[in-house]
């Protein structure tokens, strides 16, 4: 089963389908769908509230990425609801999912996707909204050349350094580059996004990052072949 898809199966009691390890996640472990799901809806309605105003505009891109069956509709709204009123207590939501997801990056950037998805949805991400995606980029864990890959992505950064698409320094060797490349091409192939059950929203958004991470590793290719002597 899919990250996204165990959003509402809060009592079904399958097995965790990531591998975890330390006093989360012991031999034998099952999710708490219930603390999973809060966490997760939590974020998100805090996401929407970051800037002051939760708009139509936003709920509706929230639902797009939250999505439930109909015998969880109810239990989404009624968590959304209370989580929208105010952004405190988000980082005790990201630390939860840090804490389930320290060993799957992809999984957590999956959810930072989401939220850039809310933050966009009045044509424009506020200040406040992205100093909320910072600090959950933080507790997740990620560095500071990771986000701005991630800002670059939404259109938020001048997407004109190649370097910072594929994630690797400007001084890495070409296995090294190959490395970097490989690695991001991974994660947003289309495939794992299915495993991952990821929403057709953000489906979308990854064959942008593909094309943008096939694009850059040409060009460093390219300059380095006509530097070479």
């Amino acid at each position: 089963m899919g990250f996204w898809r165990k959003l509402t199966d809060f009592i079904s009691g399958q097995p965790d389908p990531y591998d975890c390890e330390g006093e989360d996640c012991g031999p034998g472990h099952r999710v708490d769908d219930a603390d999973f799901a809060i966490a997760l809806i939590g974020l998100g309605a805090k996401m929407a509230k970051a800037d002051g105003v939760v708009t139509r505009n936003e709920i509706a891109a929230f639902r797009q990425v939250f999505k439930a069956p109909p015998d969880g509709e109810d239990i989404l709204i009624r968590v959304f609801n209370l989580a929208k009123e105010t952004t405190l207590g988000f980082d005790g939501y990201a630390s939860r999912l840090a804490r389930r997801f320290r060993h799957h990056p992809a999984v957590l950037e999956d959810v930072i996707d989401g939220l850039f998805h809310i933050a966009k949805a009045d044509g424009a991400v506020t200040g406040d909204e992205l100093d909320y995606l910072q600090a959950v980029s933080d507790i997740f864990g990620f560095s500071a050349r990771e986000f701005r890959r991630m800002r670059m992505s939404h259109g938020l950064v001048d997407a004109s350094d190649p370097y910072v698409i594929l994630d690797v320094d400007p001084d890495a060797d070409d296995a090294e580059l190959k490395q970097a490349y490989r690695k991001m091409a991974a994660r947003n192939h289309p495939d794992a996004l299915m495993a991952r059950g990821v929403p057709a929203e953000l489906q979308r958004l990854a064959v942008e990052k593909m094309a943008a991470i096939n694009a850059a590793y040409a060009e460093v290719r390219d300059e380095r072949a006509a530097e070479s002597p």
